[in-house]
């Protein structure tokens, strides 16, 4: 008998069993929930920005009409960056649900604003949402356990399993045809829904592609260790319940105790500040600077501003803006070590848990899931990189025109920056890569 009509007659004697459509049904139902809670928390993200970015131009509009000055201007006048969705993120919301997607800023000390939200530890969160890449990477393999775990057990139960391993020619061939054909009927229910609301979103074809074929990696790695304790010798003198005690450990041990036991171990591993410590030790050195005298803040700006040496002289000796955000720039200054160990400290974790994950299929299945979707560890970092990058741009903007005392004009400030800007260059440097 060749390998297609076996696998021919395995498939219509399979779904012939009504309650394995039941099954697939349900399959289907969960993967098609999962897309559309996605899709819809992507599409919410996104309307947010659009309605932010509507009503911060009015308010921009109204702020800037009101000043006098420039140091007011970059007072008063809100910002908002934003890390807009890819089109793939309705499939795996991954690190958007702990890392804040979104910020308010002005030209004040960055780093204080930057971690003002930073309230959620990143590595506690080991299961997520219920998105796509969670229902592929936590249970899928029960899918399979629950297809596979009795597949000889049910023949014997049923008074059919001697005849069948006579009549076999290959009994080996026989479990691997039913195994196959039960995990691609699998692999068509949780895909199909998938396909279309990657469709809906025009996600790119490459990362769709990619996308399904984690999904097969993923399940095939089931499939295969469901299959090695199956037909072992052993599982012949177990029943199906036990087969499935000692695969539902499994799963246990790889879903849940490796992710718990890395996040333990790689926090004693890696030590390094909180946000909350970056935004007090940023404003305490704002706060002080009121009480110091102004040549202390003018010695620490120059070091990191040097172009502006002869131009700090005080027409005030009271308050005069570029005083005041020159010890703002200084308050960043002395946050900068602490706010670079805390990026460090978290990309050594990244780098450590995508290490253990190695030894946690699910674990690692939903981190290149995240990865594909650039809503991972890394596209966070990019973000707060490129909030960075925008409040430089505002800085330079706006010192010359304080430092230089330049004339008040409502058209120079039209040209300030806008975060649109670096937003569509992190789209088209995703793009190239």
């Amino acid at each position: 008998m060749s390998i297609f009509s076996n696998f021919s007659r395995e498939a219509k004697f399979l779904f012939k069993q009504k309650h394995l459509w039941a099954f697939y049904a349900v399959v289907v139902c969960l993967s098609a929930f999962a897309v559309y809670s996605g899709i819809s928390e992507a599409n919410h993200q996104q309307a947010t920005i659009e309605r932010l970015l509507e009503k911060e131009a009015i308010d921009r509009e109204n702020v800037i009409a009101k000043q006098k000055d420039y140091g007011s201007a970059a007072y008063y006048t809100f910002h908002l960056t934003y890390s807009e969705p890819s089109a793939m993120a309705f499939a795996a919301m991954g690190q958007r649900d702990i890392y804040p997607w979104k910020h308010r800023i002005r030209m004040l000390a960055l780093e204080g604003q930057i971690y003002e939200t930073d309230a959620d530890n990143p590595e506690l969160s080991f299961l997520g949402r219920f998105d796509f890449a969670f229902l592929v990477s936590i249970l899928l393999p029960l899918f399979v356990i629950l297809l596979l775990h009795d597949l000889r057990a049910s023949e014997r139960s049923a008074g059919r399993y001697d005849l069948l391993v006579v009549t076999a020619k290959n009994q080996h061939s026989l479990w691997l045809s039913r195994a196959v054909i039960l995990s691609l009927s699998l692999a068509a229910a949780l895909l199909i829904p998938f396909v279309v609301g990657a469709i809906v979103s025009q996600a790119p074809f490459a990362d769709v592609v990619l996308m399904v074929l984690v999904v097969l990696a993923h399940l095939l790695f089931w499939m295969v260790i469901s299959l090695v304790f199956v037909t072992s010798k052993k599982a012949i003198k177990q029943s199906s319940a036990q087969i499935a005690s000692v695969l539902l450990s499994v799963w246990l041990l790889v879903t849940v105790l490796v992710p718990v036991v890395s996040d333990l171990v790689i926090n004693k591993m890696v030590t390094g500040p909180s946000g909350g410590e970056i935004m007090l030790t940023q404003r305490e050195a704002v706060n002080d600077a009121w009480d110091l005298p102004a040549e202390d803040t003018w010695t620490e700006f120059l070091k990191t501003h040097p172009q502006w040496q002869g131009k700090t002289t005080m027409d005030s000796p009271f308050f005069e803006w570029k005083w005041y955000y020159a010890f703002q720039q200084v308050g960043d200054q002395k946050a900068s070590a602490l706010a670079t160990a805390y990026r460090d400290a978290i990309i050594k974790k990244d780098q450590l848990a995508g290490q253990f994950a190695l030894l946690s299929p699910p674990m690692l299945t939903q981190r290149i899931l995240s990865a594909i979707a650039t809503t991972d560890t890394q596209a966070a970092l990019v973000y707060q990189q490129q909030i960075r990058q925008f409040h430089k741009s505002l800085r330079e903007f706006y010192y010359p025109l304080m430092f230089n005392k330049a004339e008040f004009s409502l058209e120079t400030l039209k040209a300030q920056p806008q975060y649109s800007t670096y937003e569509r260059a992190h789209k088209k440097h995703m793009e190239n890569n």
